[in-house]
C-alpha cells in the first residue's frame, strides 16, 4: 500500500487600506467568503443564470465549481450530499479590527483543487473586491502582492504585484506525508482557534473526543483527495478509527461560543457558533499526528469555508 499523502496551494494576499476598514468580531473569514462568492458570481456567471444548481453550463462555470460545487455534480464521496468547497480563507486574525487608511493586512487563501485550482479567478476576484469595498461600511483597499506560499509560510513564488498577474499558472503544490511520524509520540495539544462543530452520530459532539477529531479529519482529507486529487485515501479506516478510540483526553478547557450569520444572497441565518480553547491528548499518538498537522491547513468540522475550525497542534505539552 502506498504511502498516503495530502498535496494543495497556499497563498497570502496582501492589502492595502484606502478608506477606514473595520472587520466584525468573529466573522472576517465569512465576511470576505461572502463577498468574493457575490463578486466571482457577477464575474463569470452568464447574465441569465438564476440559479447555479439548474444551470445548464453548470460542469463548467467556475462560479459553480468554485463556490457552489455540489451544482456541478452528484452526490460525493462517502454519501456527501453538497461536496465541500475547495478552498478555505484564514483571515480570523483580522476579526474585530479596524484599520486606517495606508495600513497594510494580508489574509490567506488555501486551495485544494489539484486539477484545475482556478488561482486566476480567486486572484482577480479578490482585487476587484477590495476595489468595491469589504468589512463593515465596505471600505475600499488595493491588493498589492499574491505569494505561493511554502510550508512554514514563507513565499515560494509572487503570481502576482502592481495589479499584473505575474505568473498565471501555480508552481508545485504544498505535500504533506500522512505516514505515522518517525519517533514516538505520547501527547499532543490541541488549540481550537475558531469556533468548531464536530459530530458525531449525527448530533454536535459537545466535546472534541479524539476518536471523534480523528474521525472527522480522516473523512474531510479523504473527500478532498477524492473530489479535487488523485482519489480518496487508500487507508484501512475501521482499524484507525478503533485505534484512535483508545487515545485517552487528559484535558479539556474549551468554552462554547454562539454567532450567526444571514446571507445577503438567500436572507437564511446560520449559526456560527461552536467551541474554542485547548484538548489535551495522552497515548499511542505517532499516526495519528500528520492528520492532525494536515487539519491545520484544511480546518476541521462544519463551515470550514466560513473561517470555522481552524487548528493548532503542539506535541511534548
Amino acid at each position: 500500500m502506498r504511502k498516503p499523502t495530502f498535496e494543495f496551494y497556499a497563498y497570502r494576499l496582501r492589502f492595502i487600506a484606502a478608506d477606514p476598514l473595520r472587520f466584525p468580531a468573529g466573522g472576517a473569514g465569512n465576511t470576505v467568503r461572502g463577498a468574493f462568492g457575490t463578486i466571482l458570481r457577477r464575474t463569470v456567471c452568464v447574465p441569465d443564470c438564476v440559479n447555479a444548481k439548474t444551470c445548464a453550463i453548470r460542469t463548467t462555470c467556475p462560479y459553480a465549481r468554485i463556490f457552489e460545487p455540489a451544482a456541478a455534480a452528484g452526490p460525493g464521496p462517502s454519501g456527501l450530499k453538497d461536496w465541500p468547497r475547495p478552498f478555505v480563507l484564514r483571515a480570523h486574525h483580522l476579526d474585530g479590527r479596524t484599520l486606517v487608511p495606508g495600513e497594510r493586512f494580508h489574509f490567506d487563501l488555501h486551495i485544494f483543487d489539484l486539477r484545475d485550482p482556478a488561482v486566476v479567478y480567486f486572484v482577480l476576484t479578490f482585487a476587484q473586491l477590495a476595489q468595491e469595498g469589504l468589512g463593515t461600511g465596505r471600505g475600499r483597499a488595493r491588493l498589492e502582492t499574491v505569494d505561493q506560499l511554502r510550508l512554514d509560510g514563507t513565499a515560494a513564488a509572487r503570481i502576482y504585484e502592481g495589479a499584473t498577474l505575474v505568473v498565471r499558472d501555480p508552481v508545485e503544490p504544498l505535500g504533506l506525508s500522512l505516514a505515522p511520524a518517525n519517533d514516538p509520540v505520547t501527547r499532543v495539544r490541541v488549540r481550537f482557534v475558531t469556533p468548531t462543530e464536530l459530530k458525531s452520530a449525527g448530533d454536535i459532539a459537545p466535546r472534541p473526543e479524539f476518536q471523534t477529531l480523528f474521525g472527522r479529519i480522516r473523512d474531510r482529507i479523504s473527500a478532498l483527495r477524492a473530489l479535487y486529487g488523485p482519489g480518496p485515501l487508500e487507508i484501512d479506516f475501521r482499524g484507525m478509527g478503533e485505534r484512535a478510540g483508545q487515545v485517552r483526553m487528559s484535558r479539556c478547557k474549551i468554552r462554547h461560543v454562539e454567532s450567526a450569520r444571514r446571507s445577503t444572497r438567500t436572507g437564511q441565518t446560520h449559526p456560527l457558533g461552536g467551541f474554542t480553547g485547548e484538548a489535551e491528548y495522552e497515548g499511542e499518538l505517532a499516526e495519528f499526528l500528520p492528520y492532525l498537522h494536515a487539519a491545520h491547513w484544511t480546518g476541521i468540522g462544519r463551515q470550514t469555508v466560513w473561517g470555522k475550525g481552524v487548528i493548532e497542534v503542539q506535541t511534548g505539552c
